[in-house]
């Protein structure tokens, strides 16, 4: 298991089919790619209409990849995306890996046998401190051997961060998962604001928005707002939103990979699909 996927190299084959897996307590996606087409050979997203345990999710990842004929596949290279609320951004200047823990504790439920981790946020000073879940890491690693493994955090910024436009307005992104909002907001390729909540109603979602705007001043009637993730319009949380932000659209992020057959790219996960 590392931080760099060296398994690529090892392997003789002249297929580069890259496994991407998103994890997450509420649901889970993986795709399947060729990254010499730039094509998505298979994906999916499942969502668990529950909170899990991690060895719980680690049953259904088996199963969805079981499912599959993932392992008879000839995988190159596999990433494994960690999300949940248990992280803290960390400017690079003060950065200290010998103090992991304290970065966490005060925002974070994180016990004494906690692996913690961190991922440098390219080109932008920061870095994300963050628990991964272990035994999914683990069941990985026992499948592929050595992987790649990161915060969906991280996916997420570098991918914003780099798309982002040079306008001195702010903009907020909100990716949205089965109870989890991921809220971003932009200003001139600079982070300003960066969250994780976990809703359980429309109301809990439109609160934890109307919230970070007034705590950071912006004007829910000008500030555009850009949804993504697992929403539509017409959707009960698109429409909740606007009623209170006028500025409102499914932000839509180009992407090299051509999607096959029946799959459809709005089943695969925003960071599934940058992590590749």
């Amino acid at each position: 298991m590392t931080k760099n996927n060296n398994k690529s190299a090892e392997k003789s084959s002249e297929n580069f089919y890259k496994l991407s897996i998103q994890v997450s307590l509420n649901g889970l996606s993986f795709c399947v790619a060729d990254t010499l087409k730039n094509a998505i050979l298979i994906g999916e997203h499942v969502n668990f209409g529950k909170e899990l345990s991690p060895y719980e999710v680690q049953r259904e990842l088996k199963d969805v990849l079981s499912e599959h004929n993932i392992h008879e596949m000839d995988i190159s290279d596999v990433v494994v995306i960690h999300r949940n609320p248990l992280f803290s951004l960390v400017p690079k200047a003060l950065f200290d890996k010998n103090e992991l823990a304290n970065y966490l504790k005060f925002n974070a439920k994180i016990l004494a046998t906690d692996l913690i981790a961190y991922d440098e946020i390219e080109s932008h000073e920061m870095v994300n401190v963050y628990v991964p879940y272990m035994n999914i890491n683990n069941f990985v690693f026992d499948l592929f051997g050595e992987f790649e493994f990161v915060h969906n955090g991280t996916v997420l910024l570098q991918s914003l961060l780099k798309s982002a436009g040079n306008t001195s307005e702010a903009v907020c992104y909100v990716n949205v998962g089965y109870r989890q909002m991921d809220m971003i907001i932009l200003s001139k390729k600079q982070l300003h604001f960066y969250n994780s909540f976990n809703f359980y109603t429309k109301e809990d979602f439109i609160y934890y928005l109307l919230f970070t705007f007034e705590q950071l001043d912006l004007d829910p009637e000008s500030i555009p707002l850009r949804l993504f993730g697992f929403i539509g319009e017409g959707d009960e949380l698109y429409n909740i939103c606007y009623e209170f932000v006028r500025n409102i659209s499914i932000y839509i992020q180009d992407n090299m990979y051509s999607i096959g057959g029946d799959q459809k790219d709005t089943e695969l996960d925003f960071t599934v699909l940058n992590a590749l």
